[in-house]
C-alpha cells in the first residue's frame, strides 16, 4: 500500500469515527433523555463527555491534517469548489461541537449532583439538552453532505 493510499484509509476511518461517534453518542443520550430516569442520564451524558475526548477530539485533528495531505498529494486545487463548500462545512459543524461540549459537560456534572443527592434534573439541565440537540442537527447534517462531497467532488 502507497503513502497516498495508507492516507486516504486514514481519512475515511478518521471520518467514520467522527461522525459515527457523534451520531452514536447523540442516539444514546437522546433516548436516555426520554426515560426522565436520572441515573441513566448521568451514566450516558458522562460516557458521551469521554467518548468526545477519546474519539472525536482526536479526529477532529487527524481529519483536516489528512485532508490537506491528501489534497496536495492528488493535486486538487483548494479553490475547486467542492472543496471550499466541504472546509465550509467541517467549520461549521465545528462551530456547533464546541459549544456542545460545553453543554455536554455541564450536562454531566448536574446529572451527578442530582444522582447523588437523589434529585430531579432541574430546568436548567432541560435547557441545556436543548441547546446540546438543536446544536447536533446542523452539525450533522453538515458531516453528512461533508461525506457526499468527499465521495463524489462535484465539479
Amino acid at each position: 500500500m502507497d503513502y497516498y493510499l495508507s492516507l486516504k484509509w486514514l481519512h475515511i476511518l478518521s471520518s467514520v469515527v467522527l461522525v459515527g461517534t457523534g451520531f452514536g453518542s447523540a442516539f444514546y443520550l437522546f433516548f436516555a433523555h426520554r426515560t426522565k430516569n436520572v441515573a441513566a442520564i448521568a451514566v450516558v451524558v458522562r460516557l458521551v463527555v469521554r467518548a468526545d475526548f477519546w474519539f472525536t477530539t482526536p479526529t477532529i485533528v487527524i481529519q483536516p491534517a489528512s485532508g490537506f495531505a491528501l489534497v496536495y498529494i492528488a493535486g486538487f486545487s483548494l479553490s475547486q469548489a467542492w472543496l471550499s463548500y466541504a472546509l465550509l462545512l467541517y467549520v461549521i459543524a465545528g462551530m456547533c461541537w464546541l459549544p456542545v461540549v460545553w453543554l455536554q459537560i455541564q450536562m454531566a456534572r448536574i446529572a451527578e449532583q442530582c444522582v447523588e443527592q437523589a434529585l430531579p434534573l432541574p430546568d436548567k439541565y432541560w435547557q441545556y439538552a436543548k441547546y446540546w440537540e438543536r446544536l447536533g442537527y446542523p452539525a450533522f447534517l453538515a458531516m453528512v453532505v461533508v461525506f457526499w462531497l468527499m465521495v463524489f467532488k462535484p465539479s
